[in-house]
């Protein structure tokens, strides 16, 4: 019988492990990659859920609009009712749930002092006086009534309330309610054009003035998303 030593029936394998060198190598490039990009999608997840907070808070002044109107057989906000700050105040409490209930922003947004713009000035020009209220979402709203034309109420809104980080086109936004029932940015009718919500961005959103609005309706304009 021949001798099958050394023939071709036995199996061998041969395997080239990793050194700590490139292994070490290899760890310190996932760790450069994930200090680049780890940060640049926090700041995309938390700008999206500001944006999907803001989107909630629209929604139910935009429903809590058209079914006032309704149940009033209306054809806009004026003709139902909503006239005065007290009926907006009234309208509020029965379409929205409310959790607190304040005399003022004072106690249910942060302090004035505090909400600072996207280039870091103080946002101001705006009445705190009114009441204002604290949603079960958690976002703070105050409504007060609007005499210019079209443009019915005036709504400021932080979408987490008291928390920060308190800037305007983070998590405090400017809306605005129409007699229409629209919502929508500063301006004199709704729904706004592009370029009239584009003007207002670059106006009062970016400015330093205390031009109010202008950060709701760039979101508008790019679909809900928030891209500056």
């Amino acid at each position: 019988m021949r001798s099958t030593r050394g023939g071709g029936n036995h199996l061998s394998s041969c395997g080239k492990a990793f050194t700590l060198a490139e292994v070490l190598v290899t760890l310190g490039i996932i760790g450069v990659v994930s200090a680049m990009t780890v940060p640049s999608l926090m700041q995309n997840y938390q700008r999206q859920s500001y944006v999907t907070q803001l989107h909630k808070v629209y929604n139910e002044f935009q429903q809590a609009s058209v079914q006032y109107m309704t149940e009033r057989n209306a054809l806009n906000l004026k003709e139902a009712g909503l006239t005065t700050n007290d009926e907006v105040n009234n309208w509020l409490k029965k379409y929205f749930k409310i959790v607190q209930e304040c005399d003022s922003m004072d106690n249910c947004f942060a302090a004035e002092s505090v909400y600072k713009k996207l280039n870091g000035t103080i946002v101001d020009g705006y009445d705190r006086a009114n009441k204002s209220f604290v949603l079960a979402s958690g976002a703070s709203v105050r409504a007060i009534i609007n005499s210019d034309g079209d443009r019915l109420l005036s709504i400021g809104v932080d979408i987490n309330g008291q928390k920060g980080p308190n800037i305007q086109g983070r998590d405090l936004f400017w809306i605005y309610l129409y007699n229409n029932g629209v919502v929508d940015d500063y301006g004199t009718y709704a729904p706004m054009t592009k370029e009239q919500r584009t003007e207002m961005y670059n106006n009062a959103c970016l400015s330093s003035g205390s031009g109010a609005g202008g950060c709701f309706g760039k979101i508008l304009n790019d679909n809900w998303q928030m891209t500056y």
